[in-house]
């Protein structure tokens, strides 16, 4: 029986080598063996999933996540109340003209736990959102089930005999373009998908659509419009018409060339899907969240930080307005928050439902030492482990393609992304195999078209550091 037990331990360890949740399942055997749970066995699944599991990446690693959200947010909330206390205590201390550094300290390290714990409860939340996407019991076609199979042959041994017929046949695609690559299957494009809006928090909060063209085209009406009050027998001279501006969002070329061995391609243990959409979007979110924010739209989308700023009282529409920050390049060094509220009422509140706040997370520790007028900390941990942190109880977002504090700089976004920013996202994402450039490794050059702009130039608000 101890041989038995041995011979289990390292069969646990070898097939978490490929597959983390497999350990779960196969403590179950000494049980079914009626000897119950075993020190050799427990020992080795703690070491793999303690040792093991950071060396796997991306969707794979989540599935060995130790911490459950609300172990998370507890932590976090009695963090936040640790940090209240030795901030308020710092706070006094400064008033009487006592500048502690030995206190200061131990609050800036409150601070970045609280960080650090904030995005750990967002990555589970993350995860556990792209789990409920996409789940069981969609019914397959046998036409794109035909097509999956056949695509699983060609990224494994390059065999692509009536692929671009399948493709058709399955509804990808209604045109040839045999130098282009083969389109993946739909799963795993949705998988492809899943990771980057789980990686890219632009992303995560703008609105995302699919087009089978190279341009997004929308008309937007500008006002103008008029009307006015009537008696019964007055005339009715004609009024103004609406004025109508097209905006138009344009494609560009995304790529990521990742490479594999052939001998772990033959193993057919791997998961073809999951290895790509790991390895690309690794490359993809980098720099879709880059282009989001401050990309200049040449060759890559364009990002909120790209337009016209100007000063939020002479707002017109083609530009985004913004509220100063009261600091040359920071905060006002008194009521700082007042910046704050300042942006949170310069969005209408027609857009303010559903607004959030998108700052970097040197940014939002800065912030959340910050109090309103009647001594309230302007930063809430989240009300429970499926939400987020909230300012003046509207959701923050942390992305560190946000700029810093500094003279001229916009650290702080506060809109309604969803109706603000639109994303396009051309129908397709294609790989072409290529074994021959870097061998032993194949390289698997994927592309996918991708643009991004504002479409709503009132529904996103700015702060600039400015005094």
């Amino acid at each position: 029986m101890k041989t038995i037990l041995i011979l289990t331990a390292l069969a646990v360890c070898f097939a978490t080598a490929f597959d983390p949740s497999a350990a779960f399942a196969m403590t179950a055997l000494p049980h079914a063996a009626g000897g119950g749970e075993h020190p050799v066995l427990m020992a080795a699944l703690a070491s793999v999933l303690a040792i093991g599991a950071p060396r796997v990446r991306g969707v794979v690693s989540a599935r060995a996540e130790p911490r459950a959200a609300t172990e998370i947010l507890n932590e976090l909330t009695a963090t936040f109340e640790t940090f209240k206390a030795e901030q308020n205590e710092k706070l006094a201390e400064l008033k009487k003209g006592q500048d502690d550094v030995v206190k200061t300290e131990k609050v800036d390290r409150i601070n970045a736990e609280i960080t650090k714990l904030q995005k750990a409860l967002d990555d589970v939340n993350a995860v556990q959102a792209a789990m409920r996407v996409g789940g069981a019991g969609k019914d397959i076609d046998p036409a794109a089930a035909e097509h999956e199979a056949a695509f699983n042959r060609f990224f494994r041994k390059g065999i692509d005999n009536g692929l671009h017929d399948l493709e058709v046949k399955a509804k990808l695609t209604t045109q040839s373009d045999p130098d282009g690559g083969y389109l993946v299957p739909e799963e795993m494009e949705a998988g492809i998908d899943r990771v980057l809006g789980r990686v890219s928090t632009v992303r995560g909060l703008a609105r995302v659509i699919n087009i089978s063209t190279d341009t997004y085209k929308k008309l937007v009406n500008m006002g103008g419009a008029s009307s006015g009050w009537v008696g019964e027998e007055q005339a009715r001279p004609e009024t103004n018409t609406p004025t109508l501006r097209e905006i138009a969002i344009n494609t560009k070329e995304l790529y990521a060339n990742p490479a594999a061995t052939q001998t772990s391609l033959d193993d057919a243990a791997i998961d073809i899907a999951a290895w790509l959409a790991d390895e690309v979007s690794i490359e993809f979110a980098e720099q879709e969240g880059a282009a989001f924010v401050s990309g200049d739209g040449v060759l890559r989308p364009r990002g909120l930080l790209s337009y016209t700023n100007v000063a939020n009282g002479s707002y017109a529409w083609g530009g985004l307005g913004f509220i100063a920050s009261g600091g040359a390049a920071a905060f006002a060094a008194s009521n700082p928050a007042d910046a704050l509220v300042d942006l949170y009422y310069a969005l209408k509140s027609g857009y303010r439902n559903g607004a959030s706040w998108l700052m970097s997370d040197a940014v939002m520790a800065t912030v959340r030492k910050f109090k309103d007028g009647q001594g309230n900390y302007i930063w809430a941990p989240p009300a429970n482990s499926a939400e987020v942190a909230t300012i003046l109880g509207k959701p923050v977002q942390n992305d560190d393609n946000m700029p810093a504090l500094g003279a001229n700089n916009f650290p702080v976004a506060f809109g309604n992304f969803q109706r603000g920013y639109l994303i396009v996202d051309r129908m397709g994402v294609r790989v072409l195999r290529d074994p021959y450039t870097n061998k032993p490794n194949v390289m698997f050059y994927t592309t996918k078209r991708v643009g991004g702009g504002v479409v709503n130039f009132e529904a996103i608000k700015l702060l600039r550091c400015a005094a």
